[in-house]
């Protein structure tokens, strides 16, 4: 008897039910997800992102950023990513009125491409721009032109080179990043600016905020 034909059927069937559930149905499911509209305020979720902001997206992709970092926080069935409200860092304990929820497909609507990340060999920066997270801008520039400066644990890459460094004339550019210690510190006289590639990925890790409720992840009132 030849089986050829169900062995073509069968590899057939396997390859199509492969495709209808990795592809058309997240396409049908996800593909028309559009941003939500507050009734009350007008607020649109997830909120538009500044020109800085979707400039430094690229910034960001472009240094690989989403090697090491991931942008999602994760259901609490399958990690304790809530319960540690993602802002643990440096040592510091989480913040009880962070309340946070879990990241799902429509915030990643703002985001070209999406940086779901697949590691986190550094921090989650799903919410990096919160308040309590980041303290400054200046910290900003100071951890990624010498991350030791900030952790002196860390292992992640520095990004001076998205820095220019030049001879102080006149007064100090306000621009001139602070409180820069070791070997990479300027000597007197000269001073660390950010470039332009600099300051639009600070504003991009400022942008990444989960904080705004959706209707399948609400944020619920903190007491």
């Amino acid at each position: 008897m030849n089986r050829i034909p169900l062995l073509l059927i069968g590899i057939f069937l396997a390859f199509a039910a492969a495709w209808l559930g990795l592809v058309a149905y997240p396409v049908l499911v996800l593909g028309n997800l559009q941003p939500e509209t507050d009734a009350d305020s007008g607020d649109v979720s997830p909120p538009l992102l500044s020109g800085l902001a979707v400039a430094g997206q690229k910034v960001y992709a472009a240094n690989g950023c989403v090697s090491c970092h991931s942008q999602m926080v994760r259901p609490a069935y399958l990690a304790n990513d809530i319960a540690r409200e993602m802002a643990v860092e440096n040592g510091n304990e989480p913040d009880s009125d962070l309340n946070l929820r879990q990241t799902v497909a429509r915030d990643y609507l703002r985001d070209q491409p999406a940086f779901i990340g697949l590691q986190r060999i550094g921090p989650d920066l799903a919410n990096y721009g919160l308040e309590k997270r980041v303290a400054t801008l200046s910290e900003i520039h100071r951890h990624l032109y010498d991350p030791r400066i900030v952790s002196p644990d860390s292992i992640m890459p520095s990004y001076r080179y998205l820095y220019s460094l030049r001879e102080i004339s006149g007064q100090p550019s306000n621009e001139a990043l602070t409180g820069l210690t070791g070997p990479h510190a300027p000597e007197p006289g000269y001073e660390v600016v950010p470039t332009e590639d600099a300051k639009v990925l600070a504003a991009y890790l400022l942008s990444l905020k989960r904080n705004y409720p959706l209707s399948e992840a609400p944020v619920e009132p903190t007491e």
